[in-house]
Parts: C-alpha cells; sequence; structure tokens
C-alpha cells in the first residue's frame, strides 16, 4: 500500500487535532501501520485557524512531513481557503463540512465529498461537539483509507471515559450517512457520490 499524506483542518474547537490523532491510532494500533501526525494552531487556539497533518504507511516513516496531501479534511472556509492549494489536483480527495465550507470551482479531476457532519452531530446527539467524530465514520466510508473498525476501535480508545456511547452513536452516523452517499451514487450513475463539476 501507497503512502497516504492526509491534512485535517478547520478552527480551533472543531477537534481537529483529534481527529489527526484517531486516524494516526486507527492505523498504528488496529490496522498495522506506521503513522506520524504533527499539528500547528493560529495565536489563539480556540476559534482560529488550526491544521494537523497526518501520514501514513506500511513502512516506518523518516519524514514526518506533508509534501502534497492526498486526502484534504476541511471543517472551516478560512483553512478550506489557506490549505487547499496544496491537495493534490490529480489524484487527491476533498471531504468537507457542506455547511461550513463552500468549495467553489474545483478541477473535475479531485474527488470530493460533503456531508452537513455539524447538523447531523445535533440532531443525533444534541451537541455539536461531536462533529468531528462524525466526519471520521463518513471517512471510514468513503475514504478507502483505514478499515472501518481501526476507526471505530481507535475513537472509543482516544475520547474522555464515560462518553464512549455517544461518541460511537456519532461516529455511525457520519459511516451511514457515507454508505447511503455511495449507494445513491451506486443507483443512479449520473452522480459520482463526489462533487465533480
Amino acid at each position: 500500500m501507497a503512502r497516504d499524506e492526509i491534512r485535517v483542518c478547520g478552527f480551533g474547537g472543531q477537534g481537529v487535532i483529534l481527529t489527526a490523532h484517531i486516524i494516526g491510532k486507527a492505523a498504528t494500533l488496529f490496522a498495522g501501520r506506521h503513522a506520524t501526525m504533527t499539528q500547528a494552531f493560529g495565536p489563539e487556539a480556540r476559534g482560529s485557524a488550526c491544521t494537523a497533518q497526518v501520514l501514513l504507511d506500511d513502512d516506518p516513516i523518516h519524514y514526518p512531513y506533508l509534501r502534497k496531501p492526498d486526502i484534504l479534511i476541511a471543517l472551516s472556509q478560512e483553512a478550506f481557503k489557506k490549505f487547499y492549494p496544496e491537495l493534490d489536483k490529480k489524484k487527491g480527495v476533498l471531504i468537507y463540512e457542506e455547511n461550513l465550507v463552500d468549495p467553489g470551482d474545483i478541477p473535475s479531476t479531485l474527488t470530493t465529498f460533503s456531508i452537513p457532519a455539524t447538523r447531523l452531530a445535533e440532531e443525533k446527539t444534541g451537541r455539536t461537539l461531536f462533529t468531528n467524530i462524525v466526519m471520521i465514520g463518513f471517512l471510514a466510508a468513503v475514504g478507502n483509507l483505514l478499515d472501518r473498525e481501526a476507526l471505530k476501535q481507535a475513537v472509543e480508545d482516544s475520547v474522555p471515559k464515560g462518553t464512549e456511547t455517544m461518541n460511537l452513536k456519532a461516529f455511525e452516523t457520519g459511516y451511514q450517512f457515507g454508505l447511503d452517499l455511495l449507494g445513491d451514487a451506486e443507483t443512479r450513475p449520473e452522480t459520482s457520490g463526489a462533487r465533480n463539476p
């Protein structure tokens, strides 16, 4: 399996760092791969631009920084604008929060998936706090990156004790939304399951 380079971005308070941490943990502890993670905040943690990058590889990783991300997970417009230019436009995947990010005109070579993660988190758990976990479930369905069970185990292992049930509910919500999206694409060939203008 080739090296996977993922950037997660949004604003402080959306769980960007935890999202990247869970992806890396899923790879290393539950999928037998190697992973590294680095993170960066703006001048103020909550509300400012925030990003984390995760590298996954079957072999040991000697250079722990992104060269050109294969996957961009965007949770805010500001972060999308800042980090979208570096995404691999020929074979990259863009996954974004559709109520918070407007990607505008993007190349048809880019595969894109959108999900109203914040709304789904509020509807299914009563709290937008679980938006990032909904996004991880969605990634499990559409990302073709890590096994669902590996990501699910990593969620359960990473969240605060006593919140596992709600976090797993959020995960399953995102996962099911992704399955429904892909299933809809299969039954309606004119759509790809992705937004390819």
